[in-house]
């Protein structure tokens, strides 16, 4: 690679971490399935616990937001064209995650697949915005459709 290319991906790569994008090199490695991050009684996995608190990245579908110019998602299993949930942590899916970002969130259509990258928070947490109650989610995270 010459320099005038190696400036011009690194560029690229800045703009797109910039925008909210994960870059070409996702720093979190090969993703993970939503259904590794819990054990069959939906209990938390040992992967998950390994992971908590690192950069990790999910493969998934975006749901439909719960309103307009929200820095939050959630990244399901499989495409879904309504709000999966609404429930309570009793009642929190082992195919969903929260997706928290730092910018508002640019929708992208519910059939498209995504992979998502974030730092992987687990326990109870009720969302002041939204009163969106979640059991695990992803945090500072960044998204880019496959």
């Amino acid at each position: 690679m010459d320099r005038r290319n190696f400036v011009l991906s690194g560029t690229a790569f800045g703009l797109c971490a910039g925008f909210g994008l994960a870059g070409p090199a996702d720093a979190a490695g090969k993703p993970i399935r939503l259904r590794e991050l819990y054990n069959k009684d939906r209990s938390f996995s040992d992967l998950a616990r390994s992971l908590e608190g690192q950069r990790i990245a999910v493969n998934g579908f975006m749901a439909p937001p719960l309103k307009a110019e929200m820095n939050f998602f959630v990244l399901t299993k499989m495409p879904m064209a309504v709000c999966p949930f609404c429930e309570t942590e009793a009642e929190w899916p082992d195919d969903i995650l929260a997706i928290y970002t730092k910018r508002v969130v640019d929708v992208i259509s519910y059939r498209r697949k995504i992979v998502t990258t974030g730092i992987l928070e687990l326990g109870s947490f009720k969302d002041p915005e939204t009163g969106f109650v979640s059991r695990v989610r992803l945090s500072d995270a960044v998204y880019e459709r496959v």
